[in-house]
């Protein structure tokens, strides 16, 4: 009788600096709730809780807590940690100039006036709000939302190491899974090789055009939504995951699509952003990561292909994790099919392209979406949630 050898397990991209950082402690298992007393609270903005989120459960590797000085200026300049390893956004925790001095040693961090994690201060620093909006955001334009955000908030930077008392699964817990438990996932569904696909709007068909031309290529798809804070005429992510609901449970194949929500509030930092986007998606175990067109960007701020050129200041070994660039899809009438500028050769006159904004006013009109743009379950989806906010 002859012995088949056992498959190769599983080798997934390993964590940004090694090794998946944990951060969470679970009161009343792994510390007493009863040595918080008498500690100074700092409540949390919704932004801020979202990155005490990442950086706990190992989203943010190597990131162990809210950015010393050092680390800060130095991605600002160089787009790395001060020690060299690849970071494209400050991740920081402001607080008023006036309250700063109140924050020494252990800070327990608040979230409604309920204790949800702590921070360990070891730094406290100027924030440089216009040199971090011109190098981060390319811009010191308010209109930014990005921009706008960070003149906001306060004056000083809080650093140190954080804990996090429980993970917060939220409105979407069945689609809720840190960096480990995905990880989990893909290897039991034996995907040797995964994309992840970021999104903050409802998926159209290009988008689906660019998920089915890659999963020729790999072994699963990751269909990673941001549900974190974004900005006001966004889509809300309530509308958004029920219409991914509702279009992966009809046209993807189940077996090799998984849709995991990513907590991350959005930043519209456009080509910095797409760093960050591709280096945490590494730490959630994917092997290639999508970016198309103006990703993570916003109103003309950025290029079409900016957040492309931008990863030719990394090698692919520090990165580690391979980048898919895509030009912009789009439905040729002509044609009779999804097509880019590669593949089309006809004007822009036989094309059928919606901005987000046409979307909007189209759906707020009551009007159909065509089904060239969109599944119709997933305009009716859209339809419907525009249709109560009337």
């Amino acid at each position: 009788m002859t012995t088949l050898p056992n498959p190769s397990p599983i080798l997934l991209p390993a964590p940004l600096g090694g090794t998946l950082v944990n951060r969470v402690r679970r009161a009343g298992h792994d510390f007493d709730p009863a040595e918080l007393g008498g500690l100074p609270r700092l409540e949390l903005s919704d932004r801020s809780y979202s990155d005490l989120e990442m950086l706990a459960t190992g989203a943010y590797s190597p990131l162990t807590g809210f950015l010393g000085e050092a680390d800060y200026l130095s991605v600002i300049e160089h787009m790395r940690l001060s020690d060299g390893t690849p970071w494209s956004i400050p991740i920081t925790l402001p607080v008023a100039r006036e309250e700063a001095g109140r924050y020494t040693g252990r800070v327990v961090l608040t979230r409604g006036g309920e204790a949800v994690g702590t921070l360990d201060v070891e730094e406290r620093y100027e924030a440089r709000k216009s040199f971090e909006a011109r190098e981060v955001y390319r811009t010191e334009d308010s209109a930014h939302p990005g921009v706008a955000a960070l003149y906001a908030q306060g004056d000083v930077n809080l650093a140190g190491p954080v804990t996090l008392f429980e993970v917060p699964r939220g409105a979407f817990p069945l689609h809720h899974r840190t960096p480990a438990e995905v990880r989990e996932v893909i290897e039991a569904r034996g995907w040797r090789t995964s994309v992840a696909f970021q999104t903050r709007n409802p998926i159209h068909r290009a988008h689906e055009y660019l998920h089915k031309v890659t999963l020729e290529l790999v072994d699963g798809l990751l269909l990673h939504p941001l549900v974190g804070t974004t900005k006001g005429d966004d889509v809300p992510a309530s509308t958004r995951v029920q219409a991914y609901e509702v279009l992966l449970d009809r046209y993807y194949p189940q077996a090799r699509t998984l849709l995991s929500v990513y907590p991350a509030a959005m930043r519209y930092a456009g080509p910095r952003e797409a760093i960050l986007h591709a280096l945490s998606r590494r730490n959630y175990g994917v092997t290639h990561f999508i970016v198309g067109r103006d990703h993570a960007g916003v109103g003309n701020y950025y290029g079409t292909y900016d957040a492309q050129d931008i990863f030719g200041n990394f090698t692919r070994e520090e990165l580690g994790i391979q980048i898919l660039k895509f030009e912009h899809t789009f439905y040729c009438k002509t044609c009779g099919q999804l097509v880019s500028p590669r593949t089309c050769p006809h004007g822009s006159e036989h094309h059928l392209v919606l901005s987000g904004t046409k979307v909007r006013e189209k759906l707020r009109a009551g009007e159909k979406l065509p089904p060239e743009f969109t599944r119709p379950e997933v305009a009716e989806v859209l339809r419907e949630a525009y249709t109560q906010q009337l």
